[in-house]
């Protein structure tokens, strides 16, 4: 179901989007597709609510996942907006970082300039490691948790990640692993080749996620290793904190997001999460047999955010 995914015939009935630049530090910028709604005079509608979509790893804002959960909210009034992680969807140009599962003060920086802007109900839905970000974001906003952001969502997310790379290196997810590798150091070089005094090249053999993260990502983000890494930026430690209503979504299928991670961390005892885990839908995949509700995830996070606004 998790290949199937990928390369499910889809076509989205979105309408052109803007290319928005989002500044999250003094060096780096992050590019966003908005699809907004019309206000009075063709301006943005402050009224309607925000739904800000992050991809996973290797992913972009064209991933079909957040097409998808585009289309359904745009459908019912929302404002969208389909983020790239740093370095994603061809953007290396725009800092010279890499990216990693401990960067959500990059969603925070989106979320406080489209509260600067006056946006009054944001939700923000992260996928895989988007929904680590994303939850981990919340969690850190712990009781100071500002009135517009109305709820998150993640959606199988790596919220261990020591134990995300363990399951990658089973035997029955090389596929997945040597897929993920070969993204990341093709990446690595072309940032490499842009920023030429920053990154070095490697002189051993990367053949894991977790070697890549050990030997590129720990010393390029200031992590002592790679399980240092890990540790730090694992939303499982802040999922007490959060204080808005959450929706967590995984399948108990999932090749390489453990559903035992999920109940090590507590996620189904907390009140303000909602844990939802169906037996099927491998990972970010969820492919329904209804045809209306083809993605059965997509539909459930809109539905998810309505409820919020309804108070149910």
């Amino acid at each position: 179901m998790t290949i199937a995914a990928v390369y499910w015939p889809r076509r989205f009935a979105l309408p052109r989007a803007e290319d928005r630049l989002f500044r999250v530090d003094p060096w780096s910028q992050i590019l966003g597709h908005c699809h907004w709604q019309p206000g009075e005079q063709a301006a943005k509608s402050l009224d309607a609510p925000v739904i800000v979509v992050v991809h996973g790893l290797e992913g972009s804002s064209d991933s079909g996942y957040a097409l998808g959960i585009g289309e359904k909210a745009f459908r019912l009034g929302y404002h969208v907006v389909r983020l790239n992680q740093r370095n994603c969807g061809g953007t290396e140009a725009l800092t010279p970082t890499l990216y990693n599962s401990g960067m959500s003060a990059d969603y925070r920086a989106v979320f406080e300039t489209l509260v600067e802007e006056g946006f009054r109900e944001i939700f923000f839905v992260g996928y895989s490691m988007g929904g680590n970000l994303v939850l981990k974001m919340a969690g850190e906003f712990g009781g100071e948790t500002p009135s517009q952001l109305r709820g998150v969502c993640g959606v199988c997310p790596s919220l261990d990640l020591s134990a995300c790379a363990d399951a990658l290196e089973r035997w029955d997810n090389y596929f997945f692993e040597q897929h993920f590798v070969a993204g990341l150091m093709g990446r690595f070089e072309r940032k490499r080749e842009l920023f030429p005094g920053r990154y070095g090249a490697v002189t051993r053999k990367i053949r894991t996620v977790r070697e890549f993260d050990d030997a590129i990502t720990a010393p390029s983000a200031g992590f002592r290793d790679a399980e240092d890494y890990y540790e730090q930026s694992s939303a499982k430690h802040l999922l007490g904190r959060i204080a808005v209503p959450t929706l967590v979504i995984t399948a108990e299928d999932d090749p390489f997001v453990p559903y035992v991670s999920f109940l090590a961390a507590g996620v189904d005892k907390f009140e303000r999460i909602r844990f939802e885990a169906p037996l099927h839908g491998g990972h970010c995949a969820f492919i329904s047999r209804r045809r209306e509700e083809r993605f059965w995830a997509e539909s459930r996070v809109v539905e998810f955010c309505e409820g919020v606004r309804a108070g149910t």
